[in-house]
């Protein structure tokens, strides 16, 4: 928005706007100088530590201040502009200049893809930049990956180190050209080099081998996605048993042959954030990418090096019938986070890729790849990472500068500031030492860079996770936030809803209020309070945490429950505990959940679709994938006293006659259908009728379309994640939202006393 009185600004006088948004790092200032220029303006455009700060004098200065915001380069993102008339000074000519230090309250802009005028260049043979894998511009390229700090200068970059030759240094001074002051600018006379030649590394992935490649935020693993062999033997060496691989086609018309995609996933696909997109599959891939799912993860080629490596071989290796696919995943071992230093590449992925591609520019802040979703018509984000992280959320107030750490899985950060609040990018688990290692280096850089020093630290309120010891080690204040009220004020967050609100909260585990392992909760929440109205009926978990990664265990609780315990040695004969659970369940400390994912855990070993799993979410992601259309059982749920059961339905479940597909299906409707009645009857008790819909269980896209559909039936006014994850990948949004309220409630009482 333009803050000014247009009634002040007069053509002829000298302004002073100050522009706050994304505006560095995206040919902004260039931009401005171009259009000055049109104008016959006087004056100068610069950096300056809250965005851009421009002075124009001249006959059209009104007209300038009109055409500012229309016409901006593609990346740029205007907050504000506002406008100040000042003492005109005497005519001169309208440039650039050096940028202004100070505090620091701008922002850089995420990496973004390859744009269509660089891509024509890379394959021009007259052009200089004729194959070259790093040619960028300023609308394109590393930007958040390659920042040391702000304001955003070469000097300030990874790319400080490589002084431009006489060719980018005339294109960096030309305003006519598109690479005027482009920070990443770079040729092959004087930029970065690869280690090893494309061809070279084509010639490896045609033949089945597994090849690293240096990335934007950090080093891939590649090999042929049609290659069982090579998939398979990508997977032992990669210690990663089952979890899904992405893949990467050429071109948005290779999509077809391996994905059935709508309008929207193919529009999301070729965004310059160039997401991982998932889709459904149409099972033309190795079987080893995605097993026993029903849907893939695919993205179109992001930087320079990967158009190259697709144009190598689709000309040296031509495949008949197939475009060619390949796998596309982060380069580590299974649980570890990104490598990004060429010696610990070297190193550490020795033993897992036969070619190790290598160049000298730095990456300043590892960034994996983004993955989302398309639900119901809207973006689903699973992972938020490279190409959106920086940008932060807009809240609805003004708050203090919170530091919020989250929790211990799928791991983000939070640091607010103003009416910003900036969610770092996806950091992974917190339970290897690298992973925490990557975590302290994330909150060190989000803070350097933002220029923030928070005055609370936010953290979840399990007392033994990574994340609440580094919050207790900061010294400085402390706010513990129960873990299923920062996912509901994670969406409230984003919305700038403060309440009251009820919310809907299907997830893992969260440490409960009462020290208790929660997971499907129903909460009213005010500002930064909350209430627990319901709850999931509890269900033993014999193992305790054990039961989590095997889901025959909570199957077994259930026929327990059911009073069926004496089926469980033969139901699960394979399992070597299986004879003994039944006297494990009989004890009277079993410890016990209302998670909801424990849930889905028990209805896939109920229906024999999966009894252990490797990976986070895994049986979910099975029992969801066999579901063609939900059905609803409608004597499948009791609710009494606010407490939901699916006792009826689980009993279904348990048959043996019922097949697993329609198992699924019947899982998947009622349970929704159960929880619209739920959040229905509480509404109407309460008279809120504003639900949010959190948790990490609504990363499951047909249960997240079905309780949307449902609560929009119901006449309710649902609100689910649009700029975070449902998943824990938001929690440390919800964190910092809640702290800043506290804050500003105890400033509020302490300035009436």
């Amino acid at each position: 928005m333009t803050m000014v009185d247009e009634a002040t600004v007069r053509d002829g006088q000298r302004l002073r706007l100050h522009v706050r948004g994304a505006v560095q790092g995206v040919g902004f200032r260039p931009y401005v100088y171009g259009l000055a220029r049109r104008y016959r303006l006087g004056g100068f455009v610069a950096n300056d530590p809250h965005g851009v700060v421009i002075e124009v004098e001249g006959a059209r200065a009104s007209d300038f201040v009109t055409a500012l915001p229309l016409e901006k380069p593609p990346l740029a993102r205007i907050d504000e502009i506002s406008v100040q008339p000042i003492t005109a000074v005497a005519s001169e000519e309208f440039c650039i200049r050096a940028s202004e230090q100070g505090r620091v309250s701008t922002r850089i802009v995420a990496d973004a893809a390859t744009c269509p005028e660089c891509l024509g260049e890379l394959f021009d043979p007259a052009s200089r930049f004729h194959l070259y894998p790093f040619i960028s511009c300023t609308h394109c390229g590393p930007r958040y990956t390659i920042t040391e700090q702000l304001p955003y200068d070469r000097a300030a970059t990874a790319m400080k180190r490589f002084a431009m030759c006489d060719s980018c240094a005339a294109e960096y001074a030309d305003p006519n050209s598109r690479r005027f002051h482009a920070e990443a600018i770079a040729c092959p006379q004087c930029g970065p080099r690869l280690s090893h030649p494309v061809g070279e590394i084509a010639a490896a992935i045609a033949v089945g081998k597994i090849v690293a490649i240096k990335g934007l935020g950090g080093y891939q693993l590649i090999c042929d996605a049609r290659d069982e062999e090579a998939v398979k033997r990508l997977r032992q060496r990669k210690q990663r048993d089952q979890k899904p691989f992405a893949v990467m086609v050429g071109s948005i018309d290779a999509v077809a042959e391996i994905a059935a995609a709508d309008a929207a996933e193919l529009a999301l696909l070729q965004t310059v954030q160039r997401p991982i997109v998932l889709m459904t599959s149409r099972y033309r891939l190795a079987p080893a990418i995605a097993p026993e799912l029903s849907r893939v993860g695919i993205m179109l080629p992001l930087m320079p090096l990967h158009h190259l490596i697709f144009d190598a071989l689709n000309s040296g290796h031509p495949r008949a019938g197939n475009s060619w696919a390949i796998v596309t995943t982060s380069a580590n071992l299974s649980g570890e986070p990104l490598l990004t230093d060429n010696d610990q590449a070297t190193r550490r992925l020795a033993g897992i890729a036969d070619l190790i591609v290598t160049h000298d520019r730095d990456i300043v802040i590892r960034a994996d790849d983004s993955v989302v979703s398309v639900v119901a018509g809207r973006t689903q984000f699973i992972r938020r990472a490279r190409g959106y992280v920086p940008e932060p959320v807009r809240l609805a107030r003004s708050v203090p500068s919170i530091l919020a750490v989250g929790g211990t899985l799928k791991s983000t950060v939070t640091a607010t500031r103003g009416s910003e609040a900036f969610v770092s990018q996806h950091i992974g688990d917190l339970d290897t030492a690298e992973g925490v290692r990557f975590f302290e280096e994330a909150v060190h850089h989000l803070l350097s860079t933002l220029d923030v020093e928070p005055v609370v630290v936010a953290h979840d309120l399990h007392p033994n996770i990574a994340s609440t010891r580094f919050a207790e080690a900061s010294r400085r204040t402390l706010v513990a936030i129960q873990h299923h009220h920062a996912h509901a004020a994670s969406v409230m967050a984003e919305h700038r809803v403060e309440g009251p609100v009820l919310a809907l909260v299907l997830d893992g585990f969260g440490y409960g209020g009462d020290a208790g392992n929660w997971g499907g909760e129903l909460l009213l929440c005010v500002r930064a309070r909350f209430q627990r109205l319901g709850h999931l009926a509890p269900l033993k978990m014999p193992g305790g945490d054990r039961a989590a990664c095997e889901p025959w265990r909570m199957a077994a609780s259930v026929l327990h429950g059911l009073q069926r315990g004496d089926e469980i040695p033969r139901r699960f004969a394979a399992q070597p505990q299986a004879a003994r659970l039944s006297a494990l369940l009989d004890q009277r400390d079993v410890p016990k959940t209302t998670s909801a994912g424990r849930l889905f855990d028990a209805a896939a070993g109920l229906l024999r679709i999966s009894l252990v799993q490797s990976y986070e979410g895994e049986v979910a992601m099975k029992l969801e994938a066999r579901v063609r259309q939900p059905r609803v059982a409608r004597d499948g749920w009791v609710i009494e006293d606010g407490v939901l059961s699916l006792s009826p339905l689980l009993e279904r479940l348990a048959s043996d006659a019922l097949d697993p597909a329609d198992g699924a299906e019947l899982f998947h409707g009622t349970f929704a259908a159960a929880c619209v009645d739920w959040i229905a009857r509480t509404a109407r008790q309460t008279g809120i009728m504003t639900v949010a819909l959190s948790g990490g269980c609504f990363v499951n896209a047909i249960l997240s379309a079905e309780i949307e559909r449902g609560c929009l039936a119901a006449g309710l006014a649902p609100l689910l994640p649009r700029q975070v994850p449902p998943n824990d990948g938001g929690l440390s949004l919800g964190q910092a939202w809640i702290a800043a309220l506290q804050l500003i409630e105890h400033q509020d009482r302490e300035g009436t006393t």
